[in-house]
């Protein structure tokens, strides 16, 4: 035992030997969730090549699940209503987190409970908040119909909002960025209250107005965090299915598409399968994009 131990330490550094030891410490752990992980992606594209039969043999099809897909029009559809859904919800839900971690810097009374009350969208089990929206946009008992009825007149009868795919698809959106915004409040405010104050005060001698502040100072300082929340939040609203699915099946993003064509109706597990493959590589290709052209890493 003595003289192993002797080799091990004439052939490795004490840095080497630290290094090995800590890989062998995480070794479990990252051998468990590269299994997680890379097996039901694996398993899936797997999947993508077969006409999946749950009572007998897989049959192989090769590229056929794929050009199937790709040859659908209702595909296409979802592709165009996934693009603007994550488009608009990632614009709606980082401004909105910019604007109101701007005015919750500022001191006023009360300031910690209205920052707290603030992160209820995004604390607040999705079940319970889709629910009370549901309830909202109800067209006979609903106080928005009422509103835009009886109130304002804007329409003329009352009809469900949330029941039109029209008009479903923005209200899914208003949804979204109704619950998401707290997080990217919360990473703006986060950085705000790190920007030395000095520099503010030095642009109110040089006689800088608001915008020239925000301009130059408050938008440089939160560009990395704005940058990094956007990369996040096209990755999080690409692959949403619960909030969209649990508020109105008249939105037919990319993710719920794919559980419909996999799990209801004919159940076509292998196109569904393609369906998620295709899906990955247009995400992959929005981010090689937003990280090459936008935020030039």
């Amino acid at each position: 035992m003595i003289q192993t131990e002797t080799t091990l330490a004439s052939r490795f550094t004490l840095r080497q030997r630290e290094q090995i030891f800590g890989w062998a410490l995480i070794l479990p752990a990252v051998v468990i969730i590269l299994s997680m992980i890379l097996y039901p992606i694996i398993y899936n594209m797997y999947l993508s090549f077969f006409d999946v039969n749950f009572h007998g043999k897989n049959t192989y099809l090769g590229l056929e699940n794929h050009k199937e897909v790709a040859l659908d029009p209702f595909f296409w559809k979802a592709v165009g209503t996934t693009v603007l859904y994550v488009v608009f919800t990632t614009v709606g839900t980082t401004l909105l987190g910019l604007i109101v971690a701007m005015a919750m810097n500022k001191r006023f009374p009360l300031r910690w409970l209205v920052r707290s009350l603030i992160l209820f969208p995004y604390v607040a089990p999705v079940i319970s908040v889709v629910f009370a929206w549901q309830f909202l946009f109800d067209p006979v008992q609903g106080i928005v119909m009422d509103l835009m009825v009886e109130k304002l007149g804007i329409f003329s009868e009352r009809f469900n909002l949330i029941g039109s795919p029209k008009s479903a698809v923005w209200i899914a959106v208003t949804f979204s960025i109704w619950k998401n915004f707290p997080f990217a409040y919360l990473m703006f405010l986060s950085r705000l209250q790190a920007i030395d104050k000095n520099m503010y005060e030095a642009a109110d001698i040089d006689g800088a107005n608001g915008w020239a502040k925000f301009r130059y100072i408050t938008l440089p300082e939160v560009y990395f965090v704005m940058g990094a929340l956007v990369l996040l939040r096209i990755i999080w609203n690409f692959n949403k299915f619960e909030e969209i699915y649990l508020l109105t099946t008249n939105v037919k993003v990319l993710s719920v598409y794919t559980y419909f064509k996999a799990f209801i109706g004919t159940m076509e597990m292998g196109q569904g399968s393609a369906l998620v493959v295709i899906q990955f590589l247009l995400l992959i290709g929005f981010i090689l994009i937003y990280v090459k052209r936008v935020l030039k890493w």
